[in-house]
């Protein structure tokens, strides 16, 4: 039985999924759970030795933004290429069962 995680942000839930992957303590979404009208790309992006360069997104729930709190690879080296088009969430972002 899969278990269905949730992400919320403000009491919404901003993706869920039975088939998160986690990483690094990370509970990493498939791209296609989000609800894409709470996102807006960023144009933050880091740099991982072994996962590659991470694009971010920015969260906005009625009217108040939660600046660059969701990160994806959009190339992820070989070493992550587990987590390509996937999400993960931070900056007070829950993720729970």
């Amino acid at each position: 039985m899969e278990i269905s995680m949730r992400a919320v942000w403000k009491g919404k839930t901003i993706a869920q999924s039975g088939e998160t992957i986690i990483i690094e303590s990370n509970h990493y979404f498939p791209r296609s759970s989000i609800v894409s009208k709470y996102f807006s790309e960023s144009n933050k992006s880091t740099h991982c030795h072994w996962k590659g360069d991470a694009s971010y997104l920015s969260i906005t729930i009625d009217g108040e933004t939660n600046q660059d709190a969701a990160w994806y690879y959009p190339a992820p080296k070989d070493a992550a290429k587990e987590i390509s088009g996937m999400v993960a969430f931070w900056r007070g972002v829950e993720v729970i069962k």
